[in-house]
């Protein structure tokens, strides 16, 4: 999907460690700080990264980045408690996992 959507190979492979990344824009950066932010068991959106997206999106944009966001965070946090596991549909994609 990511692809699909315009993230490069190169994207990928560095979103592990974005934040150091010249992969990304500055305000891709700032949507990835949101995701993290966003999927912390306390969610609490710090002043600045909000205001860096104000710089870059817009009203309609910064509400449907948030409701994307929460959405897949919804159904990352639905699918653990029922133990849902990959069903292989994606063999051969790439799906980079969060640094730890």
């Amino acid at each position: 999907m990511g692809r699909d959507s315009g993230v490069s190979q190169a994207q990928l492979e560095a979103l592990a460690d974005y934040e150091n990344s010249a992969a990304f824009s500055e305000v891709e950066r700032s949507v990835l700080r949101l995701a993290d932010a966003m999927t912390a068991v306390a969610v609490d959106v710090p002043d600045e990264i909000f205001d860096t997206l104000r710089d870059g999106l817009n009203e309609a944009q910064l509400a449907e980045l948030a409701s994307a966001i929460a959405w897949e965070n919804y159904r990352a946090r639905f699918n653990r408690v029922f133990r849902v596991e990959s069903e292989d549909f994606s063999e051969g994609a790439f799906c980079p996992l969060p640094a730890r």
